[in-house]
């Protein structure tokens, strides 16, 4: 084992901590958001401090593994791969407080017909499995894994499309619930979020390990064409 080898364990478990931190703060979500809980969504807004104090942590031990071990190969690209990772989760974490701020701004039950128009249950389930997975993939460095989140991350997208639609329909319908409509809208649209942030880790995770970068190779093949 080489000095360099600890220093990589010890950054990949702060990642994982991050990652399990932001997973959590979504999963307090979705409780505060079907039974209108205060207390979950301030402490969602809390953890926020923590997630953010983690992505410095991150920086600052990528920066010293860069200055002091000179990393090449896998390590060079995982240590690379962790700054954006780190910051990909901390935005994941920035969605999950906004969503917490909806809610206690408006903090009031919705009917079950709003929730199942925006399919509410069905994106926060998809956006937490798609965080479970990440974890999963991370700590074993299985790649074919996290490229199974790129498509779950299409559900989100799919339902994301309608959101306008199905925002204006209930408000014709509710008239007298437009906040409350509008907050629902807002956080389908931060779950979205969630899983193209989300899917940036599982690129960024597929960089370190098999040395190919996948960003922007879709709008490539479109120049292409």
């Amino acid at each position: 084992m080489s000095h360099l080898d600890p220093e990589i364990d010890s950054l990949k478990n702060t990642l994982l901590e991050m990652l399990e931190l932001v997973t959590s703060q979504l999963v307090k979500c979705k409780e505060a958001t079907f039974n209108a809980d205060a207390d979950l969504a301030k402490e969602v807004i809390s953890m926020e401090k923590r997630v953010n104090s983690l992505e410095l942590a991150i920086d600052k031990r990528c920066e010293n593994i860069l200055a002091l071990y000179n990393p090449v190969a896998t390590d060079l690209r995982f240590v690379l791969a962790a700054f954006k990772i780190s910051n990909d989760l901390e935005r994941i974490g920035d969605n999950a407080e906004g969503i917490a701020n909806f809610l206690f701004d408006v903090m009031e039950k919705a009917e079950d017909d709003m929730i199942e128009k925006f399919k509410l249950n069905m994106m926060y389930d998809v956006a937490i499995s798609m965080l479970h997975d990440m974890e999963e993939a991370m700590e074993n460095e299985d790649t074919k894994l996290a490229r199974k989140i790129f498509k779950k991350d299409d559900q989100l997208n799919e339902n994301n499309k309608n959101a306008s639609k199905i925002a204006a329909d209930l408000i014709q319908k509710y008239p007298n619930k437009i906040k409350l409509i509008l907050k629902l809208f807002s956080i389908v649209r931060k779950l979205e979020r969630v899983g193209d942030l989300t899917k940036n880790v599982g690129e960024e995770l597929i960089f370190h390990i098999e040395a190919k970068v996948l960003k922007h190779k879709k709008d490539q093949k479109k120049k292409k064409k």
